[in-house]
């Protein structure tokens, strides 16, 4: 949230209790979800040489699958921003390094024995301390998050309007450096700052959807409409083009988190935003193993199929995972402990979705 309208838009978030905004966590789920589908759609596709029906799924959201997890998780920066630098690295930093550190070393545990078959145990050796500057898999959201956070706070004394444009140039650019945080960071920065910049705009544009349903309904039909068909033909990563479907495509997602949120259907994707960061940290281990379990065994035959049933295994194995974790007292896997936090604590400690 920009300086300007922040204070209203500060109330409205924080809510007392630490209430949480509904239509976000919608959105988050949303987010979070198809995230997962695309690493399962894609990996099985690869695996099994062949397309499905759910590849076109995939495609579709390419343009605004990311834009809008960042643009979200840019909402509530201003809650915090204000704070000494020591709360802040504390709630913005060292909370998704611990989590990063922790989770790039179970996957490397997992992922280890077949590295070394291709390689060596000293060559696993390097590709583990390489994944502490060059981010590892499905984990590079939450290790650029920290950059995105600290560069937010460092650049408040420059004009908002030229670090927004520095940031739209950047994406348009297309950087392809070979260097992930480089090339994320010109890719993505954009929008975790407009959601950082505009949010009373975007909390205005929620507002106008839950009021007026029918035409949030027909300005997504439309949207529907020009991504699939820039998606179609091929112009979808265009400079401009891709800016302006990473953003459109954004607010449709948080358009159609508020009509959810307004008729409380499919809560099992508000619960997936509440605990997207449990998903998205665990969700690789399902995924894997029931792709896997699938291809080898050959029980269902259509590629389209076997990549919905891992993505929806990958959704809910990683919360099946989260709840035995809690149940092991192992919540240290996805809370952090107190022994990490270099500020107090914050006196309501809740799980909270990476944002």
């Amino acid at each position: 949230m920009a300086a300007n309208g922040t204070s209203a838009m500060t109330n409205r978030s924080a809510r007392p209790g630490g209430e949480r905004v509904d239509w976000v966590d919608y959105a988050k789920g949303i987010c979070i979800v198809m995230v997962v589908m695309m690493h399962s759609v894609l990996g099985v596709e690869l695996a099994a040489g062949q397309t499905g029906f759910m590849h076109l799924v995939v495609m579709f959201a390419k343009p605004f699958r990311m834009p809008d997890f960042f643009l979200i998780s840019g909402l509530f920066v201003s809650i915090v921003i204000d704070r000494d630098w020591r709360i802040y690295l504390d709630r913005k930093v060292v909370h998704f390094a611990y989590f990063y550190v922790l989770w790039v070393t179970i996957q490397f545990g997992f992922k280890a024995p077949s590295f070394a078959a291709e390689t060596s145990w000293v060559h696993v050796g390097y590709l583990y301390l390489e994944s502490f500057i060059e981010p590892f898999g499905t984990l590079w959201f939450i290790y650029l998050l920290p950059i995105f956070f600290v560069v937010i706070k460092a650049t408040r004394r420059i004009p908002a309007p030229a670090i927004w444009a520095g940031a739209a140039l950047l994406e348009m650019a297309h950087v392809a450096s070979g260097w992930t945080v480089i090339d994320e960071f010109c890719a993505r920065f954009v929008y975790i700052y407009s959601g950082y910049l505009f949010a009373p705009y975007v909390f205005a544009l929620s507002d106008r959807a839950r009021a007026y349903p029918a035409l949030a309904l027909a300005g997504l039909a439309l949207w529907a409409l020009v991504n699939g068909g820039l998606v179609g033909s091929g112009v979808s990563e265009w400079p401009l083009v891709s800016l302006l479907l990473g953003l459109s495509g954004a607010c449709a997602i948080i358009t159609i988190g508020t009509l959810l949120a307004r008729m409380q259907w499919l809560t099992f994707l508000r619960f997936c935003g509440e605990h997207s960061i449990v998903i998205y940290l665990a969700f690789f281990l399902p995924m894997a193993a029931t792709r896997t379990l699938l291809l080898r065994t050959g029980l269902l035959h259509d590629i389209g199929t076997v990549s919905l049933v891992v993505t929806v295994a990958g959704v809910i194995g990683a919360l099946l995972i989260w709840c035995v974790a809690l149940a092991a007292g192992a919540n240290f896997l996805f809370e952090r402990p107190a022994a990490f936090w270099i500020a107090p604590k914050k006196p309501r400690a809740a799980l909270r979705a990476a944002a």
